[in-house]
């Protein structure tokens, strides 16, 4: 079967969806590796790089299209506008793997799904010990927490590490950090490491052990919290009341702290609005605020999208694609996550479309003209028929 990494369209991206050092294992499974030009110069990773590992450089973006597999970050979906340019380009029987956003956007699957192709959403990998070396979510939110960190230290016209010096002793800062799944247990590290006296708070009280494991200090909140995990392991949305008591809680946290970084999110809902503008005006002037939740709406009323914010002299940062500023390594993990999906589903040069396996059932979105996911299907409704 032919691979082909196609060159990201999305504004900004400058990740890539395979690296050099992941062509060979690709190769010795059988695969012809395929890199439209450039691809991963954004990256760090040059046309001779890929051609040295044992891929073919392909100049003309049609011509990739050929290919058996299309490989992309921001697959349908993941890349509206931009994306919508290579519809045409799909055709039968193809097969495209990378993200898709399907659960925000499920309209572009039922677009794209009458070219015959099918899709599968890396997103929607179930959190199973098997599918845990595919898990993009985790792999790119590890680097949006150190990424967050690192703009709230440099926006902050503070030092975060406690310093004794022969001019005085410097107190560290303090830095509350929203959420403790991914991107919020990487952020708590990173600030720790710099030397940031680090509070945190989740919805879900298991993960108190691992805030602590990090030198973080967990935030009790009197809430009822026994209905806040799904099965799945993600946050569940909770009704209007508990965030209401919620975000009165958490005012006086976030009126204390030097920076917060904001992290809360719940798969295909939007993001839970923790930080009001209220509590914002309880904040000293040069605190910081990162929401990484930005993209579906903000943890932080105040936010907006992509933008740095000003607001009586708290900056508010709300990000977008923070892995795209550390596209190295935001690739390189990518790229050992669609490499190991790719050579999961594929066995003797065909995709093993085997329904009972649930990481292959979960991810599929498109086949055979038909948009088949569970999920998506009763997100378009009759748009999906």
């Amino acid at each position: 079967m032919k691979a082909a990494v196609a060159h990201e369209t999305f504004p900004g991206e400058r990740r890539v969806a395979l690296i050099p050092a992941s062509i060979p294992a690709l190769v010795k499974a059988g695969f012809e590796v395929l890199v439209q030009s450039d691809a991963g110069v954004a990256a760090g990773f040059s046309n001779q790089q890929y051609q040295e590992k044992g891929a073919k450089i392909i100049a003309s973006r049609d011509e990739l299209f050929a290919a058996d597999v299309i490989l992309q970050v921001r697959a349908a979906g993941a890349n509206p506008l931009a994306g919508k340019d290579d519809f045409e380009r799909y055709r039968p029987g193809q097969i495209v793997i990378g993200m898709a956003d399907p659960l925000d956007n499920p309209q572009a699957a039922a677009e794209i799904a009458p070219r015959g192709v099918s899709l599968f959403a890396l997103e929607l990998l179930p959190r199973i010990t098997r599918a845990q070396n595919m898990d993009v979510l985790s792999s790119q939110a590890t680097v949006a927490g150190y990424r967050a960190v690192l703009l709230a230290a440099t926006a902050l016209p503070k030092m975060f590490p406690m310093l004794m010096t022969a001019a005085g002793t410097i107190t560290p800062a303090k830095v509350f950090v929203i959420g403790a799944g991914v991107a919020g247990l990487q952020a708590i590290a990173t600030a720790r490491r710099l030397g940031a006296v680090v509070s945190a708070y989740d919805v879900r009280p298991a993960v108190k052990e691992q805030i602590q494991s990090l030198g973080g200090k967990f935030i009790e909140m009197e809430l009822e919290t026994s209905q806040a995990e799904e099965k799945s392991g993600y946050a569940q949305q909770m009704d209007e009341t508990f965030y209401r008591k919620q975000r009165e809680l958490m005012a006086k946290v976030v009126a204390e702290s030097d920076a917060v970084i904001a992290t809360a999110a719940i798969p295909g809902k939007k993001s839970p609005l923790l930080i009001t503008a209220q509590a914002v005006a309880g904040m000293a002037p040069g605190s910081v605020i990162v929401d990484l939740a930005a993209q579906r709406g903000g943890n932080c009323e105040l936010s907006q999208g992509d933008q740095t914010v000003d607001v009586n002299g708290v900056k508010i940062i709300a990000p977008l694609n923070l892995p795209s500023d550390v596209p190295t390594h935001a690739s390189l993990m990518y790229s050992k996550n669609i490499c190991n999906f790719l050579t999961y589903i594929v066995k003797d040069d065909k995709v093993v479309f085997n329904l009972d396996d649930e990481i292959i059932r979960d991810t599929l979105i498109t086949r055979d003209g038909q948009v088949v996911n569970p999920r998506i299907k009763q997100l378009l409704g009759s748009a999906a028929s």
